[in-house]
C-alpha cells in the first residue's frame, strides 16, 4: 500500500523548474532583491487578478493584517471583532497595533464567521471586523458588510486561504476595505518562503501601505511615519508571477479533488463542512470532523493516509490571550471544531488512484 502525503510541494516544483530557475535567474543577474521591479510586475498582475485598483507586496501574511489595521489608523483603545476558529495570525496583527481583539464563534455547518455573533459582539470601541475565508470557502460577506456599513466599521478580509475563491461571482480581497493575503509556500498560491500582500480599491490605504513597507518612506531618506522592513523580496515575487499563471487550473483540480470526496464519502460518522451556495471555494484544506479524533487518524494512518489539524486549540484558549479571560465553553461551535476536525489530504498533483484510497479509508472506519 502506497503512502498518500498530506501536502507534497515536490511534485509542483517537478513541473515548473523550467520556468521558475530561469525566473530567480532573472532577479539574479537584475540584482532586483528588495521590492524592485519583480515586485512591480507582480503587484500589477496580482492586482488585476483579484479584481481591484492595488496590490502591495510584503513579507508575510501576518505583515499584510498587521499595516492593514495601521493603514485604517486603529491602536491603542480599539476593538477588532476576529473569529477564533483560524490561525493565530488573523489575530497578531490586533495585538500588534495596540487594540483588543474580540473573538467570536463560527457558524455550526460552514465553519466560517457568524454574523449575529459579530453583531454581538460589537461595542463603542469597535472599528473592524476581520473575516476569515477559512480553508478557502468564502464568509457571508453580505451580512458583515451590511453590519459594518449599519455601525460604521471597517470590514478587513483574511484572504490567506482563499486565492481567487468567489462570493457571488466576485474575487474576495477587494469586497471589504481591504484584502491580505499569505503566500506561505503551503497556500494555493505559495512563494519559496515567506511572502504576502494586501490588495483594496482605495488608493490611500494602499499608499499608507506602501509607506508602512518600506520604513515609511515616500521617497528615498524621507521618512513620514515610523515605518517597518517589510517588503516582498524579488525572488518571491518572480516566482509568485510564475505560479500565479497556473492558480486556476490548481484551484480547479482542487475543487474537483474536494467534490470526489464530497460525492465519494458515505460514512455518516464523518461530517463535511457546509458550502453556501452563492460562493465558489478555493479550496485550500479539506477539513471534516468526527466524534473521535485519535481513533479516525489512526485508522486511516494504517491505510497510508497522512493527515494534519487545522485547528486544534482556538485563539481564544491560547496562552497568548489569557490576559482577555476567555473560557472554554464560551465559543462552543468553535470548541467542538477543534476537537473534532481532522485536515484530509488535498494538493493539485494528487492521483485519482490516491484521491480514492482516501475515500476508501475514510468510508472503511468504524
Amino acid at each position: 500500500m502506497d503512502r498518500v502525503p498530506f501536502f507534497d510541494l515536490k511534485r509542483q516544483y517537478a513541473q515548473l523548474k523550467g520556468e521558475l530557475i530561469p525566473a530567480i535567474k532573472s532577479v539574479m543577474e537584475k540584482t532586483a532583491f528588495s521590492g524592485g521591479e519583480f515586485t512591480s510586475l507582480f503587484e500589477k498582475e496580482f492586482a488585476a487578478y483579484c479584481g481591484v485598483q492595488y496590490a502591495r507586496g510584503l513579507n508575510s501574511g501576518t505583515s499584510a493584517l498587521h499595516l492593514a489595521l495601521l493603514a485604517l489608523g486603529i491602536g491603542p483603545g480599539d476593538e477588532v471583532i476576529v473569529p477564533s476558529h483560524t490561525f493565530i495570525a488573523s489575530a497578531w496583527g490586533i495585538s500588534y497595533v495596540g487594540a483588543k481583539p474580540v473573538f467570536v464563534d463560527c457558524l455550526p455547518d460552514t465553519w466560517e464567521i457568524d454574523p449575529k455573533a459579530v453583531e454581538d459582539a460589537i461595542t463603542k470601541k469597535t472599528r473592524a471586523i476581520i473575516c476569515v475565508h477559512l480553508y478557502g470557502v468564502p464568509s457571508d460577506l453580505g451580512a458583515l458588510k451590511k453590519i459594518a456599513k449599519k455601525r460604521n466599521l471597517f470590514i478587513i478580509e483574511d484572504c490567506a486561504q482563499a486565492h481567487g475563491a468567489l462570493y457571488k461571482n466576485v474575487k474576495v480581497g477587494g469586497i471589504g476595505d481591504i484584502g491580505c493575503f499569505s503566500f506561505y509556500p503551503s497556500k494555493n498560491l505559495g512563494a519559496f518562503g515567506e511572502a504576502g500582500a494586501i490588495v483594496t480599491n482605495d488608493k490611500a490605504l494602499a499608499e499608507r501601505v506602501g509607506k508602512l513597507r518600506s520604513h515609511g518612506e515616500k521617497e528615498k531618506y524621507s521618512h513620514e511615519m515610523v515605518g517597518y522592513n517589510m517588503r516582498m523580496d524579488g525572488i518571491q515575487a518572480a516566482v509568485l508571477s510564475v505560479k500565479l499563471r497556473y492558480l486556476d487550473a490548481w484551484n480547479k483540480r482542487k475543487a474537483q479533488i474536494a467534490k470526489k470526496y464530497r460525492d465519494g464519502t458515505t460514512n455518516p460518522a464523518v461530517t463535511l463542512q457546509v458550502i453556501p451556495r452563492d460562493v465558489t471555494p478555493a479550496y485550500h484544506l479539506f477539513v471534516v470532523t468526527t466524534p473521535n479524533r485519535q481513533k479516525f487518524i489512526e485508522h486511516l494512518k494504517s491505510r497510508g493516509i497522512d493527515t494534519a489539524l487545522h485547528y486544534p486549540v482556538p485563539c481564544h484558549l491560547q496562552k497568548a490571550y489569557a490576559s482577555l479571560r476567555y473560557k472554554r465553553g464560551g465559543l462552543l461551535n468553535t470548541e467542538y471544531i477543534a476537537d473534532h476536525c481532522v485536515s484530509l489530504p488535498l494538493f493539485p498533483e494528487m492521483t485519482d488512484r490516491e484521491v480514492n484510497q482516501v475515500i476508501q479509508a475514510v468510508n472503511s472506519y468504524v
